[in-house]
């Protein structure tokens, strides 16, 4: 390769520099904790001005990918200014981040932090591709990356801009995983319907070799109430949405406090969800499903007990907590009874 289509030393040097930085800079933005802050929080201006610093980190990553796009490549000098640049607007977002107080909310820090994360991410494989592909012309991978970093500084429009909103967000993704795990359960029984039509007999048992493959008698009897508490799951996390977004506030720091705790709590529900719909695949070990049982139904209590004393649920409108306790507690009622024996 022509010697004028190759980095200097010094130049890679700067680079890698940079990648450091940005990499130490990400471990902090992940580790950062909150901080009180009894300053007046002027949320327009935090956000206009977060926008500025995702649009300018935009413009400096194109800068040094142009730059590197096609020879004669920069000396060492320019380089340094390009780092500079990109490493300054970088700088810009995560201080923004650190400058939002703990009173607007866990989990719009935990979505903002998420968001600059991304964008340090894709810088950072951005200026490893400069490193690493030969730079005779602008590489698809160059392109692919750069244009990575763009559409992350774009999703800052697409960010909730108060505690509300997000806990309103990362609830709905977790109510999205319960319907995938109900789904593809309902889905399996659909499919184990009739399992042995059409199997052969082992030769020695007399009996379908792939018996493993299907629910049992006693199985399919375990399913019905687990199917229970996994709608359940699913009605919980709906009812606990609507509230939210009829009577849900972001403007005191009790009521932020009080959403965080719903968010933290349905965080919950899905990863339960999931192990006890693996449990409850053929061969099946009923104990285990037992305890995924419970533990489910435990988390599903929580849900519902802080549901009960928070703002977004009205008193008038509380009905369905009791309705779900009851259809909690007769169901795992259901799982214990039919399981006493695996004990």
């Amino acid at each position: 390769m022509d010697a004028a289509a190759r980095p200097s030393e010094e130049v890679v040097v700067v680079l890698q520099n940079l990648v450091r930085t940005l990499r130490s800079l990400l471990g902090r933005i992940r580790e950062e904790e909150a901080r009180e802050n009894n300053e007046v929080f002027n949320q327009q201006c935090f956000w206009d001005t977060l926008g500025q610093t995702f649009k300018v980190i935009s413009q400096e990553a194109t800068k040094l990918s142009l730059a590197f796009s096609k020879p004669p490549l920069p000396l060492v000098e320019d380089c340094q200014k390009l780092s500079e640049g990109l490493q300054n607007a970088v700088l810009a977002a995560a201080t923004m981040y650190c400058w939002l107080p703990k009173s607007q909310g866990m989990t719009l820090r935990k979505s903002i932090r998420g968001a600059i994360a991304e964008v340090v991410d894709g810088t950072i494989q951005l200026i490893e591709v400069i490193l690493s592909t030969p730079l005779q012309s602008l590489s698809q991978e160059q392109l692919m990356t750069t244009g990575g970093v763009w559409e992350s500084c774009e999703q800052v429009s697409c960010l909730p801009r108060d505690n509300r909103a997000s806990v309103l967000l990362v609830i709905t993704e977790y109510l999205g995983v319960v319907k995938d795990a109900l789904e593809e359960m309902e889905q399996a029984q659909a499919d184990n319907m009739n399992p042995f039509n059409d199997v052969l007999e082992d030769e020695e048992l007399g009996a379908p070799s792939n018996q493993d493959a299907y629910w049992s008698e006693a199985d399919q009897q375990l399913l019905a109430p687990c199917m229970g508490l996994m709608k359940a799951s699913k009605a919980c996390l709906k009812k606990v949405i609507a509230a939210v977004k009829a009577h849900g506030k972001a403007d005191t720091p009790e009521h932020v406090a009080q959403l965080d705790d719903l968010a933290d709590i349905a965080n919950e529900v899905s990863p339960s969800v999931d192990e006890l719909a693996s449990s409850m695949y053929p061969p099946m070990n009923h104990l285990a499903v037992r305890f995924n049982a419970a533990k489910l139904a435990s988390v599903l209590k929580k849900v519902l007990e802080i549901s009960a004393s928070n703002h977004s649920c009205v008193q008038s409108e509380a009905g369905w907590i009791q309705f779900l306790n009851g259809a909690v507690d007769h169901n795992m009622n259901k799982i214990k009874g039919l399981t006493q024996n695996s004990l």
